[in-house]
């Protein structure tokens, strides 16, 4: 075996050659002045931002304020959203009532909402809390709904003949069915929130990444945007990481969760 194979090995596979090449020429090209400094920061002079950034305490601050948006937008996003896919999963009227005022919220893009948010509730934390949670709610409650929906009518028969109440079949079947449907919209929904929310902090922010990105992009601070964007990416990757600990937990029961 060669050393260059015994080097990639040692990394993690070939997976990782062509990140780590793209990363090479990126830093030669800054070095060389073939790439202006105003157009990308070296991936070198990125790294010491961020330790930089880190060491001085500002990273984490306005990561606790971007923390904080995302988790009082989804909480009341996914909130919303489980609640409107029990009315409309589990009743004929429900469904009725709530999925046609659904649908027409999917097809109006979030983002477009911006400017009327701005005249209801002005430049402060409001707009931006509520625009996270708009854009949660759809996902959560179309996959909760999919799967209340798509329940086994065998497990609902075995239910009735053991004698099981209508609230016993929704506690004990229905909705242990419609789980795994439900955490899907779930990881849809954290994943929506960070792209949404990179968006909401460029509104009139004071504090949080979109902050540093606003300033970063007045004073052509391309490394403090990379830093910003490398720590955007990072949310979203923990939210996922978080949504597949449940699932590995929550769905312990199935097959293909216990091959794991």
């Amino acid at each position: 075996m060669s050393r260059f194979a015994l080097i990639a090995r040692k990394l993690g596979g070939a997976r990782w050659l062509s990140p780590l090449l793209l990363l090479a020429v990126l830093e030669f090209g800054s070095r060389s002045g073939l790439i202006p400094e105003r157009t990308l920061a070296a991936p070198s002079q990125v790294i010491a931002t961020l330790w930089a950034m880190v060491l001085s305490g500002e990273l984490a601050d306005n990561l606790f304020v971007s923390f904080l948006r995302i988790l009082f937008g989804l909480t009341i996003g996914i909130t919303v959203g489980v609640v409107l896919g029990l009315v409309a999963g589990l009743s004929r009227q429900g469904e009725v009532a709530v999925d046609p005022i659904m649908q027409i919220k999917r097809t109006i893009p979030t983002l477009a909402l911006t400017p009327l948010f701005i005249v209801w509730f002005g430049i402060g934390e409001t707009p931006k809390v509520a625009l996270i949670a708009f854009a949660s709610i759809f996902p959560v409650y179309l996959n909760l709904y999919g799967g209340i929906r798509g329940t086994d009518l065998r497990l609902l028969e075995g239910a009735r003949s053991l004698g099981l109440s209508r609230a016993a079949q929704i506690w004990h079947v229905i909705l242990p069915g419609a789980l795994p449907q439900l955490l899907v919209g779930l990881r849809y929904s954290l994943s929506v929130a960070v792209l949404v929310l990179v968006v909401a902090e460029q509104i009139n922010a004071t504090a949080g990444l979109g902050y540093l990105i606003n300033n970063a992009r007045d004073f052509m601070r391309t490394d403090i945007i990379l830093v910003c964007l490398m720590v955007y990416a990072v949310l979203g990757l923990a939210a996922d990481g978080l949504v597949r600990a449940i699932e590995n937990r929550a769905l312990a029961w199935r097959p293909a969760i216990v091959a794991q």
